[in-house]
Order: C-alpha cells, then sequence, then structure tokens
C-alpha cells in the first residue's frame, strides 16, 4: 500500500506515530493532525466526548421551563419535522416525556399539505387543545410569524433546531441552535435535529432530578437509537461529537427492544444485531422518509412509538408498501426524462426541471440518469412551498462542488458532497439552468483519466493486501459518513479471471480477480451495473488487465465472510 497524496511531513507523522502508515493517512486526509484527535476519532467515549448541554446558550432556562411544565402537568407539544431526523426526535421526545408522565401531544404537519416548519394553523389548533408549551425538533428557526402567532395565543415556544436562522430569530422563550447566534459558546455546530433535541432530554434530567423517580439514572441512552438514525440519515458530519452518537446510536440500535424498529429491520432484511451506517442510510431512512412522501410522516412516528406488536407489524409493511410506491413514482418520472433527453441534445450537463415533479423524488430519479449518462445531473420540481427544489448525482464526475460554486447565482442555496447534494434554484433563473451549468463546467480543467481515478483514491494497494486485516485497519475510522467518506483504493494493473452477471435479471456484476500469481482469486462486485462500469465490463474477459477503484467489504453471504472489493470504477488497461 502506498497513499496517492502528499506525504505526512516529519512533523505529523510523530504526532501520528501510534497509528500504522495507512491509518496514520487517512486521518490526516480526514484533518486529524494531533494524537488528541486521533485518539477520539478513534475511540469515541460516551463519558469523555460529549459536551455539556449546557454550554449551549438558552439551554439551561429551556431545561428549568421544559421541566415546570412537565412536573406541573401543563400540556405540552412536540412540533416536529416529518424526515428521518424529525422523526427521530419526535420519538424521543416522545419517549422521554411518556416515562416522565407528562400531558403531551405530537405535532407532525403534513409533507404537501402543510409544507415544512411550523404554521399559524397548527399554532392555533394547538392553543385550542389546551396547549401552554411548544417544543420544536429540527424546526422553527425561521418561523418568526407562527412563533409570534403562539405567543399571542399565551403559548412558550422553545425551539430546537440546527439549520441556519433567517435575517431574526423568532421570538421564542428559549432556541436552542448551535447555528443560531454569532456568539454561541457550543463547542460543536454540526448536530442534527434529534441530537439537539436529545441535549435539551439530558438537561432537563440534570435540571430536575426529581424526574429520576420515574426516569432511572442512564434510561437516556437507550434515546440514541433515535439520536444516531437521525445523525446518520441527516448527513451531517460524522465528526467530533456526532461520531460519538452515531457510534453509540448503532451499538444501541442493534440491542434495541423498540418493536417497531425490530419490524421495520427485518421487513427491510436488515439483522438488527449487525446493523451499519449502510444500512441506516440505504435501508432504514428510506423507508422512514416515504411515510412522509408517498403518505403520512405520522405512520414513521407510530411505528417508533408502539408498543403493540401486531400495529408495528403492520405499519412497518406499510412503510415497505410506500417504499415501493416511492421507488414506482420515481420510474414513472425516470421515463419522462428519458423521452425528453431523446428529443433534443445530451450535453456535459443534464438539467431538466417539472413543477409536476415531487422534489422528494429525484435523488432516486438524478442517480440512475447520471449512472447512465455518465455525467452530472440536476433534476427540479416544485415545493409545496412553490420553492423550485431538486437533487444532483455526480454520474462519477469528481469537480461538482466545483462546478457548483462556479454556477452559483442561479442557486438560491446548495449543499452536499462530491456525489450528491440538493439545490434551490432562483425562479428566474430556472429556465437558464442547464446553460449556466454547461458554461461552468467549461471553465473548469479537464483531468487525464489515470489523475482523475488517482484523485478519487485514498491509496494504490494490490489485490494481496486486501485481507481481513487490512480491511480491519479500514474498518477503525466507521462509521464513516460525511466529512469521512468509506476509503477508497485504487489497483493497477489486476488480471481477471473471470467475468460473470447474476440476479435474475443478470442486473449485478462479478469480476474475480487473480491474486499471489494466480494461486487464488479475490471478488469484486458491483450491483445494477449501468452506464461505464457496465461499458467496461462489457470489454473484458478472462486475462483482461485493468485498473479499477473499490471500497473493502466483508462477504456477510459467504462462508467465513471474505474479503470482496465493492467495485467503484474499472478502466481496461
Amino acid at each position: 500500500m502506498f497513499p496517492l497524496h502528499d506525504p505526512l511531513d516529519d512533523t505529523l507523522r510523530e504526532e501520528l506515530v501510534a497509528h500504522d502508515d495507512l491509518t496514520a493517512a487517512l486521518l490526516a486526509r480526514r484533518g486529524i493532525t494531533t494524537k488528541e484527535e486521533a485518539e477520539q476519532f478513534l475511540n469515541p467515549s460516551y463519558d469523555e466526548h460529549l459536551h455539556d448541554p449546557f454550554l449551549m446558550i438558552d439551554m439551561r432556562k429551556a431545561a428549568e421551563r421544559f421541566a415546570r411544565a412537565i412536573t406541573s402537568g401543563e400540556k405540552i407539544a412536540v412540533w416536529s419535522d416529518y424526515d428521518c431526523d424529525g422523526i427521530p426526535g419526535a420519538t424521543l421526545l416522545h419517549d422521554f416525556l411518556k416515562k416522565a408522565g407528562a400531558n403531551f401531544v405530537n405535532y407532525i404537519p403534513h409533507r404537501h399539505d402543510e409544507g415544512y416548519g411550523m404554521n399559524v394553523g397548527g399554532i392555533e389548533q394547538l392553543a385550542k387543545n389546551g396547549v401552554t408549551l411548544v417544543v420544536t425538533v429540527d424546526s422553527g428557526i425561521v418561523d418568526t410569524e407562527p412563533v409570534a402567532r403562539a405567543n399571542e395565543l399565551g403559548m412558550e415556544v422553545i425551539i430546537t433546531d440546527h439549520h441556519l436562522p433567517g435575517e431574526k430569530l423568532p421570538d421564542a422563550f428559549a432556541v436552542l441552535n448551535p447555528n443560531a447566534r454569532a456568539d454561541e459558546t457550543y463547542p460543536y455546530k454540526s448536530l442534527c435535529g434529534s441530537g439537539v433535541a436529545w441535549k435539551l432530554v439530558c438537561a432537563v434530567l440534570a435540571t430536575a432530578p426529581e424526574l429520576r423517580e420515574k426516569v432511572p439514572e442512564g434510561w437516556e441512552k437507550w434515546l440514541l437509537d433515535m439520536v444516531g438514525l437521525a445523525t446518520i440519515a441527516d448527513m451531517v458530519p460524522l465528526t467530533g461529537e456526532n461520531r460519538v452518537l452515531a457510534t453509540y446510536g448503532l451499538l444501541v440500535m442493534r440491542k434495541s427492544p423498540r418493536i417497531g424498529l425490530q419490524k421495520l429491520l427485518r421487513a427491510a432484511r436488515v439483522e438488527q444485531r449487525a446493523v451499519t451506517e449502510d444500512d441506516v442510510g440505504f435501508m432504514i431512512a428510506p423507508r422512514v422518509n416515504a411515510a412522509s412522501r408517498m403518505g403520512e410522516a405520522r405512520d414513521a412516528f407510530r411505528l417508533f412509538t408502539t408498543s403493540d406488536e401486531g400495529e408495528a407489524d403492520l405499519l412497518a409493511k406499510k412503510l415497505e408498501k410506500l417504499n415501493r410506491e416511492r421507488k414506482a413514482q420515481a420510474g414513472a418520472i425516470t421515463r419522462a426524462v428519458h423521452t425528453r433527453l431523446k428529443e433534443r441534445e445530451v450535453r456535459s450537463i443534464i438539467a431538466l426541471g417539472d413543477p409536476e415533479w415531487r422534489p422528494s423524488l429525484l435523488g432516486l430519479v438524478a442517480n440512475t440518469i447520471a449512472e447512465e449518462y455518465e455525467r452530472p445531473v440536476f433534476l427540479w420540481g416544485r415545493e409545496g412551498n412553490m420553492s423550485l427544489k431538486g437533487s444532483f448525482r455526480s454520474g462519477g464526475f469528481t469537480q461538482v462542488m466545483e462546478l457548483l460554486r462556479t454556477a452559483e447565482n442561479v442557486f438560491a442555496q446548495f449543499g452536499g458532497h462530491a456525489a450528491a447534494g440538493g439545490f434551490t434554484v432562483i425562479d428566474t433563473e430556472v429556465f437558464y439552468l442547464e446553460d449556466r451549468l454547461v458554461e461552468a463546467h467549461a471553465k473548469l480543467p479537464v483531468l487525464a483519466e489515470e489523475d482523475e481515478l488517482a484523485m478519487r483514491a485514498d491509496a494504490v494497494i494490490t489485490p494481496e493486501e486486501a485481507t481481513h486485516a487490512f480491511l480491519k485497519k479500514v474498518e477503525k475510522l466507521a462509521p464513516f459518513g460525511q466529512q469521512n467518506p468509506k476509503p477508497v483504493f485504487l489497483m493497477r494493473g489486476i488480471t481477471l479471471r473471470d467475468v460473470s452477471r447474476f440476479g435474475k435479471a443478470e442486473e449485478h456484476l462479478k469480476l474475480k480477480i487473480e491474486v499471489n500469481g494466480g494461486n487464488g482469486t479475490i471478488d469484486a462486485v458491483t450491483f445494477f451495473a449501468k452506464g461505464a462500469i457496465a461499458r467496461a465490463a462489457s470489454t473484458l474477459a478472462r486475462g483482461s488487465r485493468a485498473n479499477l477503484l473499490a471500497h473493502l467489504e466483508r462477504d456477510t453471504f459467504s462462508r467465513g465472510t471474505p474479503v470482496r472489493l465493492r467495485l467503484l470504477d474499472i478502466r481496461a488497461v
């Protein structure tokens, strides 16, 4: 193994002397440059690496007010977002308030009828029902008008959120948001909404020790299944405190007694005791999000909060059905995109939209089109609040964030990473979106094929180095996610022993790569092979030589769970 990027200087290598060359290089690429940072990153500790919640501005007053409402029997409303951050946050506050014996209701706005955030109609409904305190989850930071209306109706509002504020903060009783103020004293800015809500629970328990009669010491750790789920699903950076929450969240998920989570995992064919961040991102989160995208977000909330096995079974099956419907509707949009592309020139960037398309479905479609056409794809639709939102996928193009920055004047906002993200396009610019992106693309430097492959990789290895011992070194950096991507390895000049297809429609690809001079092989697989990989595979045969990019993983479906490669790209040589 050797790195592709700048070698570590002597000072940095000395700081990371306790770690092997691969681990040190991967840590440095993630901005970890001291032995203390490396220790915290590789060994996240619940007791040592979580920050005191009272460091957050307004936390003490919020915790005291929340505790007073719980103990005095005031009617509390938890107002949450409807996605896979808001729903887990709503669930953890529900569980806490139920355990504490509080008088409360959960309010989850309808995605398509009410839109994101608080609204005046919902606030007025809560006031009629006797609510005196509203606690938000993953929303509220820009909702000045609904908060003002709550104040007029005699209600107080505690906002817990992580999104960026508008020009003015709402006039809430308390605002808990690490990103809300320039003078914020909380040391970590990247918590998800559920993370902030869980911090409030911890602060309430510290503020009101009398609640420990109903909420035993340490019980709040069981809520980390929801915090971990949201932290991974909401794609916040898996660094610092989030790394602790994701790590312990996965540990709790693996042994959680939550019957709804168990049923959802079973429906998705995920083994609970071995849940990984990939399972959360690709199997659990899409099913939770399908509830609001295709039906009622409350179904996902009820699934996670029910203690009735029969109800949990029905709800898990319902979410499974909604997820299939989501895929079917995305398929219809995909066909519409194909039809439009056949009628026009396909340019270096594909940017299409339709006010009738649901933005929540476009990530799946953009991914399919980007893989097929091997170029960046931007698709937009109209959200319930009339804004033009969409998703982009890179199609293997390594400079997509530079592309966005070059064309930033057409976007109201955008975010994501090198492979995928989302955007809101300025209404007046939507008709010129593709033109602007094509112009921006033309300004970017063209990379040679070898440079392009190397740019995407963390290190070069040989097939012989892809062992269990090597994989264990890589896995020390898990859980992987935003700002901690799964390491990518480049193998040069490998020799193929076999090229085959598998699956009902032979849609998946498997390569057998020679190891130890032909005395053994290691498998490389990719699922739903299309685009460049499919074309490259069609030119390969036994004895072919190639360069490839891959992740390392365990093949859990084969005896002995051998190491295999998850193929990302391949080029014949």
